[in-house]
């Protein structure tokens, strides 16, 4: 079992029961959280309270109810937690429901924010905010990223906005002096260069790094804007994290096969720096619906090798997606540890992939995700459960 798997499994149980705690109040919720067993190491012992109930003899009326009633809230609370964890824990943390990941159906989509503008002194100007879209926050090798700025009144009307002053310039690291020179760049409304429609308001620049004095650098790149709408001054700023180095490319075609139940989908690369890599793929069926998330984390040598996105059998046999599916917007990256930027890019996938042959949902396992992490857990929890149903069977239905 890989230090990874461990921490996931323990963060899905962790997951599970901070659920539990905040539905359920007071001091259930306290036993909740208390309950939780260790990420990577034994499940927790059971309260010491469980292995002494009194017999009903040698209580009174009113102990025995104490007693009974608080059996009874333990044994909710563990069917609860048992019951979460393993719905939680039916799929493998590979091949997980779309729904779950919201933040990760559309990731080409721009960044959208907006926010008051704030003058060189850092005071808000009423009644004036400042609308601004990124195209990526992370970019590689030759890839562009488009940044646009307008400002708005509190009605989401477009004000008159100009850019007097913009350059770029690599971030403050705060362990060393900047590598390259600051260049100064233009932000226009021509609808030119990326700029969308001339004359809307809405002021462009696309940040080229290989090409606009970036190329060797691996790290931050901050644009900065000074701004002016009508008579009040502004500033703003845009940060793109760039990797200029590939570390793999990618292969042609995609192979699929339907393996222990599940449909694996088999993405070739060509691996030029080995070490971890992490990738994702959107998953929709035919209609466009988004179903799921696939992932790989997994070391690589160099040389050939295959990227496995798994589509679990018992998450298409409960979702039931109309096939053929569509593999798309895929993102891969090298792992660095202990560096920063943390990561280099492949250059990403954007739209269809791979479409799928069409298979019967019989084709599929419906057998849940096993581990020996997972059963882990079910067991301490199952235990749980069965530790409270016989202290409420000593107890009986009176004193």
């Amino acid at each position: 079992m890989t230090r990874r798997r461990l921490a996931l499994a323990g963060g899905v149980a962790a997951a599970a029961l901070l659920l539990l705690a905040a539905w359920w109040p007071g001091e259930a919720a306290h036993d909740a959280v208390a309950l939780a067993p260790a990420p990577a190491g034994p499940a927790a012992a059971p309260p010491a309270a469980a292995s002494a109930t009194p017999r009903p003899a040698s209580l009174t009326a009113e102990q025995w109810q104490a007693q009974r009633a608080l059996w009874e809230q333990r044994l909710q609370r563990a069917r609860f937690t048992l019951d979460n964890y393993r719905e939680a824990t039916r799929y493998p943390h590979e091949s997980r429901p779309i729904a779950a990941h919201p933040d990760q159906v559309y990731p080409n989509r721009p960044i959208v924010e907006e926010r008051p503008l704030r003058n060189p002194g850092g005071a808000v100007v009423e009644g004036l905010n400042l609308r601004t879209t990124q195209e990526r926050v992370f970019a590689q090798g030759d890839e562009g990223v488009l940044l646009t700025v307008a400002a708005v009144d509190a009605e989401g009307r477009r004000l008159p906005l100009e850019v007097p002053r913009a350059f770029a310039h690599e971030g403050a690291t705060g362990v060393r002096a900047s590598r390259v020179p600051a260049v100064n760049v233009r932000f226009t409304d021509d609808g030119r260069a990326g700029d969308a429609r001339a004359g809307d308001g809405v002021l462009s620049f696309r940040l080229h790094p290989a090409s606009q004095g970036f190329a060797q650098l691996d790290g931050v790149i901050r644009v900065e804007l000074a701004l002016q709408s009508g008579d009040h001054p502004g500033y703003a700023f845009f940060d793109v994290i760039y990797s200029p180095e590939v570390p793999a490319t990618w292969g042609t075609g995609v192979r699929e096969a339907v393996e222990q139940g599940s449909l694996n989908l088999y993405l070739p690369v060509q691996v030029l720096r080995p070490g971890r890599y992490v990738a994702s793929g959107r998953i929709d069926d035919v209609r466009g619906k988004p179903f799921a998330l696939a992932t790989f984390n997994g070391e690589l040598g160099a040389g050939p090798g295959e990227l496995r996105l798994q589509v679990f059998g018992r998450l298409l046999r409960d979702g039931q997606p109309a096939f053929p599916l569509v593999l798309r917007d895929v993102e891969a990256f090298l792992l660095k540890p202990d560096a920063f930027p943390d990561r280099a890019l492949l250059p990403r996938r954007t739209g269809t992939v791979h479409t799928t042959a069409a298979y019967a949902l019989s084709a599929f396992s419906d057998a849940e995700w096993r581990s020996e992490e997972r059963q882990r857990y079910l067991d301490e929890y199952t235990k749980d459960v069965r530790e409270a149903e016989d202290a409420l069977d000593r107890l009986g239905t009176g004193p």
